[in-house]
């Protein structure tokens, strides 16, 4: 019964939280306004989220855990063009409530220091789901992938799916219409290469693209 009670709490400290975020900004919002929201008492927000960052860090394994029966119903078919897609989409729907929140906390989430980056070891659990979703997307389509990138291509669709979610924060167009064009021609783009990338001539090309992610994860 304890146990129950004090998730209940914890829950209603979090969606308190992120309501504020939502109609305040991250920065503007403070662990006061929390407790007040959620109608308890200021010390025992902190009792269950030392910060702000753990809020948000909530948040991110909340999303996780919602999002990976959803994941599971975009693993359909045999063309990883769809998949891809798909994937992302369950992403943009699942997100939509929060799109607002998410841009304000990218000038937080942007720093790599920043235990809200998406490549922080705090959000270790949520990256290595995606890219597990990613590596069976390429597994279950038979995607032919060269040997040298055969480790490294999830990361890829990762990084190139995070791609898509930033512009998807910032588009403005009605329904984010601009940011559908822009998936649907992409997936069809990337897939292309990876088809064309066990190509001998390309092997330049792929050591330059190693030679980024190895960059952007130092």
């Amino acid at each position: 019964m304890r146990e129950k009670k004090s998730a209940e709490t914890r829950a209603k400290i979090l969606e308190a939280a992120l309501e504020l975020f939502r109609e305040k900004g991250f920065a503007e919002t403070s662990m006061r306004e929390v407790a007040a929201r959620a109608k308890v008492a200021t010390g025992l927000a902190y009792y269950y989220f030392a910060s702000k960052d753990a809020i948000v860090l909530a948040f991110y394994q909340q999303a996780k855990d919602d999002l990976g029966p959803l994941l599971e119903t975009a693993q359909k078919g045999r063309k990883l063009e769809a998949r891809l897609a798909a994937m992302i989409r369950v992403k943009f729907t699942y997100f939509e409530p929060n799109r607002k929140f998410l841009g304000a906390l990218m000038g937080h989430a942007a720093d790599p220091a920043s235990p809200l980056s998406p490549f922080a070891a705090e959000s270790k659990d949520v990256r290595e789901q995606d890219l597990a979703h990613f590596a069976r997307a390429l597994a279950e389509t038979e995607t032919s992938v060269p040997a040298d990138m055969a480790s490294q291509l999830p990361k890829i669709l990762w990084m190139y799916q995070m791609g898509l979610i930033l512009f998807w924060i910032y588009d403005r167009s009605d329904g984010q219409s601009r940011t559908a064009q822009l998936l649907e021609t992409s997936a069809r783009m990337v897939t292309t290469l990876i088809r064309l990338g066990s190509l001998p001539l390309l092997k330049p090309a792929r050591k330059a693209v190693l030679d980024l992610v190895a960059i952007l994860e130092s």
